[in-house]
């Protein structure tokens, strides 16, 4: 029978798709798997805002008969016309150690995409920079953290041997000190004097409202980073209304301005960890005593997204911030925080993180093809 490539049309294929990883990582101490409910509304063109200013093509691969592997190839429209660039993607790679397997789906995704137009493909996104980006390249001893992607070593070989080549880096730095750096302490206190701004927690009660006043600092703060695409309203309040499922409220912070708001801090409790113990990826009957279990033993946090508005940098606002999340977060139990992801050229970003004892510990790369 041999190797074969189908795209998923209905329930049944989609099915196949959504449970495929289950075989590639079955013996991965580290994967985390991901909850089914939630695979499944991503994957939904009628639930997934992403999909209202997109295009996308599931394929699977068989290999004498059963699935081996699969991607994603998508356009995403509002990215082309925000950045001016035209290119597709692919995502959601995954494929047992076997070339012709992988090849069969990269020949699969860059059809579908050459055939509408995109001279270049681009990837792994699942599905833009909004979400989960990146190929880890470096950094194998650890479980991924919560939004943050994971493979096998060898899918490095597998992408480059079809031909792609590295388009960008994006680091993970950590800090696994439990206490403010000194450096920092000396800072704030000259700081404290003369700043003229303010922070304070995110109201949980006025959530609405305060994702109202985030949103434009979001697409503001990143509009001229590399892959950046601006989230629309229905992209922000479906990512907001997952992460209040998890959000810390000490760890969510906004800075004002004379009551403008100028930037925002917010980190979260890495829920991988009690996902982690939940290998079916089903919560019901027995996974959300697991969650509920390791959810109250989670030590680690990540820094998802530090923003602030282009006239109010290097003015000791984000410092500010970060200190605040320092002493917030080890008041709170944490010992370790994760900063991702920083794109490799963003010196100023690297060096103020690695000023306070940061350092990477994963390298994740995005790669391209011309069509």
């Amino acid at each position: 029978m041999g190797v074969k490539v189908k795209q998923v049309e209905g329930k049944r294929d989609l099915k196949e798709f959504i449970r495929l990883p289950w075989s590639i990582y079955r013996d991965d101490p580290y994967w985390v798997p991901p909850l089914i409910s939630e695979t499944k509304k991503n994957f939904d063109k009628n639930r997934n805002p992403y999909f209202d200013h997109s295009e996308a093509a599931f394929f699977i691969v068989e290999k004498n008969g059963k699935p081996v592997g699969r991607i994603i190839a998508h356009i995403d429209n509002l990215y082309i016309s925000f950045q001016q660039e035209k290119v597709g993607f692919f995502g959601f790679f995954e494929c047992t150690n076997d070339y012709d397997c992988a090849k069969a789906l990269f020949d699969a995704a860059s059809e579908w995409l050459s055939k509408r137009g995109m001279p270049l493909i681009r990837g792994p996104f699942n599905f833009s920079t909004n979400s989960e980006v990146g190929l880890l390249v470096d950094g194998f001893e650890d479980s991924p953290v919560v939004m943050m992607t994971y493979n096998p070593r060898y899918y490095v070989d597998l992408v480059e041997r079809y031909g792609f080549v590295k388009a960008k880096d994006i680091y993970a730095y950590i800090i696994d000190t439990p206490e403010i750096p000194e450096r920092l302490e000396n800072i704030m206190s000259k700081l404290a004097n003369r700043a003229e701004f303010k922070i304070r927690r995110i109201d949980m009660k006025k959530l609405k409202s305060e994702i109202k006043l985030v949103k434009e600092i979001y697409n503001s703060a990143w509009e001229k980073n590399w892959g950046f695409v601006p989230m629309t309203e229905r992209e922000f309040d479906e990512m907001a209304k997952n992460l209040k499922l998890i959000v810390d409220p000490d760890l969510a912070l906004l800075a004002e301005y004379k009551g403008k708001p100028i930037a925002f801090l917010l980190a979260v409790p890495d829920i991988n960890f009690a996902l982690k113990h939940i290998r079916s990826g089903r919560l019901f009957p027995f996974g959300i005593f697991k969650l509920l279990y390791w959810s109250k033993r989670i030590t680690k946090i990540r820094v998802l997204t530090l923003g602030v508005i282009r006239e109010f940098r290097k003015k000791g606002v984000e410092l500010a911030l970060c200190y605040e999340i320092f002493k917030a977060g080890i008041k709170n139990g944490y010992r370790e925080a994760e900063l991702s992801w920083i794109l490799e050229d963003n010196f100023l970003m690297r060096k103020g993180i690695e000023d306070f004892g940061g350092r990477i510990y994963k390298t994740y790369r995005f790669y391209e093809k011309k069509l």
